[in-house]
């Protein structure tokens, strides 16, 4: 009857943590972390009472790893230490496993977690091991656009260029995913761009975006909207920007993305107050919510 018992936990687990990804890439977050929060604390109490099967390991190592990043979307700011904690927690476990697939995969999503906390020298150093050990083109596609994010954030112009190349040069071979896609890559181009110093070049590509397709996340929608702007501002362009942060304002209310209404507000700031008032009251209504 246990071993009854635990395969059905682990089958249980493992749809959870499948479902709670796909919900999240479709701009439900907030539904994954209400998914993965009791998976998480069942495993881990399993584990704390001397269960550690092998199984369970992985299953919470990747469902760490998911709850972090779901986390990472729908906390502001302020508190998205706390998304690069959960996906650090999976990093002991994953080492355990010498899996170079799954190590890569934790690497790159607490990389990414740490460069949104704004620890862009540790992201960096952990996008590069997870690009270093990425078994295969698809795996090595999954990692490099953080790094070049990474790389923009941290002003490593070099870094970030090679980086753009490397990730252009596999558009071509491998799968296109909600992250490694052309317009996703755009939006990245861009924000390196402006990070790097190289604004000139960001206003020429501003107007040049890919087609919006099925395979891009919703939420990367509101990522480059916010890029856009900031690159039309810096061209002058007000009312071109005005339209693209309205825009993003309503739908980072819709998909419940605070870090997205706090890029809105710092983009606004001094040149579009009405935007800045609105998405900063969008936030105060998130906050409210969050804290009930």
């Amino acid at each position: 009857m246990a071993d009854t018992d635990h395969r059905a936990m682990v089958q249980f687990g493992e749809s959870t943590v499948r479902l709670a990804e796909i919900a999240r890439q479709s701009g439900h977050a907030a539904e994954a972390v209400s998914e993965l929060w009791p998976l998480v604390a069942r495993l881990e109490a399993r584990v704390e009472d001397g269960h550690t099967e092998r199984d369970v390991l992985h299953l919470l190592a990747r469902a760490r790893v998911g709850l972090g990043v779901a986390l990472g979307n729908v906390l502001p700011e302020e508190r998205l230490s706390t998304a690069a904690r959960w996906t650090a927690k999976s990093l002991d476990l994953v080492q355990y496993f010498e899996e170079p697939a799954l190590t890569s995969y934790a690497l790159r999503m607490h990389g990414n977690e740490l460069r949104k906390a704004r620890l862009v020298g540790a992201a960096v150093e952990r996008l590069g091991r997870a690009a270093a050990l990425a078994p295969d083109n698809d795996s090595r596609a999954a990692a490099l656009p953080l790094l070049a994010r990474a790389a923009g954030a941290l002003g490593n112009a070099e870094l970030f260029d090679r980086v753009m190349r490397e990730t252009e040069d596999l558009l071509t071979s491998v799968d296109h995913t909600s992250l490694f896609n052309p317009f996703s890559l755009h939006e990245i181009r861009l924000r390196g761009l402006i990070a790097t110093g190289q604004v000139d070049t960001a206003i020429r590509l501003v107007e040049h975006s890919p087609v919006l397709t099925t395979t891009v996340a919703p939420q990367w929608r509101v990522i480059e909207l916010v890029t856009v702007a900031h690159v039309q501002l810096l061209a002058d362009d007000r009312g071109g920007a005005e339209e693209s942060l309205d825009v993003a304002v309503q739908e980072a209310v819709v998909q419940r993305l605070p870090h997205q209404l706090q890029r809105i507000m710092r983009t606004a700031t001094g040149r579009l107050l009405e935007i800045h008032d609105t998405a900063a009251q969008a936030l105060d209504r998130m906050r409210c919510e969050m804290a009930a």
